[in-house]
């Protein structure tokens, strides 16, 4: 969900940490306004952290930032991306094709980008196939009409498919599932920081699961995301989404916290009568503003009911709750 623009989106590069600078990149008609992409300055060229939607003010914007650090676009020699969302993927396509950077992905995301390749549409038809299980069927159908026809160029296989593990540069790749089957985050444990993506943001929740072929019970596997954070020491946080903080950690039992929150407003729902994920959306306030559903655009609508789902099958998963399918519509009850 959005929150409001900050200094963050707009400001220009940040030098954020001793040869580490954050850059924000726009993004088109997006809530969000920018993502950040964060440069590291290595011996044999510069390495990024993320690479932005690929769009002519997007690459201009990084050119424009790298001159101002004395440093050219053609000494980018690599590209570690976070997930496979278009904000954070296609510019480092681009980049590959542009200066010939290498591209590495998180393994978890090879089922995603197959698919993509196999049914070649941005329609978010898993996102979709959930919307209808939580009741929204109308809902599904506006929201197929809409999109245009499918570029495939930004969506090419990575160079490197990233394991867990410490990289030569000294970043530790650590898997959280959750936001995306293959989101990983990369620990700089010298420096004390860690390149979060969009796993742990400082103003607001990510969205669960949103990309095609969703795992059975994503908000499980990300709150065990969450919680593998705080086995690491504490660090900086360098998010996708928001200006730097300094603790992982308090974030995590921030997010945490919210979601217990979420679960038992979800119970209540459930005890006032609703009975599939739109009638419990529609219950719960959304955003940091508690914004009625029904004020929400159609886009925000789906994220809130596929996140209302996944709520409901985590209720489920610990015995709170219990699910039946009727015409292809979960409907669930509190537990007796």
């Amino acid at each position: 969900m959005s929150f409001d623009r900050g200094r963050w989106a707009t400001g220009g590069t940040e030098t954020v940490a001793p040869g580490v600078h954050r850059i924000p990149l726009p993004l088109p008609n997006d809530g969000l306004h920018a993502v950040n992409v964060y440069v590291l300055e290595q011996d044999d060229g510069l390495v990024l952290i993320d690479g932005g939607w690929t769009l002519p003010e997007s690459i201009a914007v990084l050119r424009d930032a790298l001159a101002g650090l004395g440093r050219r676009i053609t000494e980018i020699t690599d590209v570690f991306v976070t997930h496979i969302h278009r904000d954070h993927y296609t510019q480092a396509v681009d980049l590959r094709r542009r200066v010939g950077a290498r591209v590495h992905l998180g393994a978890g995301e090879e089922p995603g980008l197959s698919m993509l390749a196999e049914l070649r549409t941005d329609v978010p038809v898993s996102s979709l196939a959930t919307l209808r299980r939580g009741g929204a069927g109308e809902l599904a159908g506006r929201l197929t009409d809409g999109y245009g026809e499918f570029d495939p160029s930004g969506w090419e296989t990575p160079d490197t498919w990233l394991e867990a593990g410490v990289l030569p540069l000294g970043l530790r790749v650590v898997p959280t599932p959750g936001h995306t089957r293959g989101h990983v985050v990369f620990l700089d444990e010298e420096r004390g920081v860690l390149f979060s993506g969009d796993h742990v943001l400082p103003h607001i929740t990510p969205s669960i699961g949103f990309e095609l072929g969703t795992p059975d019970l994503p908000l499980g596997d990300y709150l065990d995301s969450l919680r593998l954070m705080t086995t690491f020491p504490d660090t900086r946080l360098f998010p996708a989404h928001g200006p730097v903080s300094t603790s992982v950690h308090t974030r995590v039992e921030e997010l945490l916290d919210h979601h217990d929150r979420r679960l038992a407003e979800t119970e209540d729902a459930l005890g006032a009568g609703a009975r599939d994920g739109l009638e419990v959306a529609q219950k719960l306030g959304w955003t940091r503003r508690s914004v009625a559903f029904d004020d929400l655009t159609d886009f925000n609508r789906m994220l809130a009911v596929n996140e209302t789902v996944a709520h409901l099958d985590v209720l489920v998963a610990r015995k709170r709750a219990t699910m039946s399918e009727v015409d292809g519509v979960a409907r669930y009850r509190l537990s007796p």
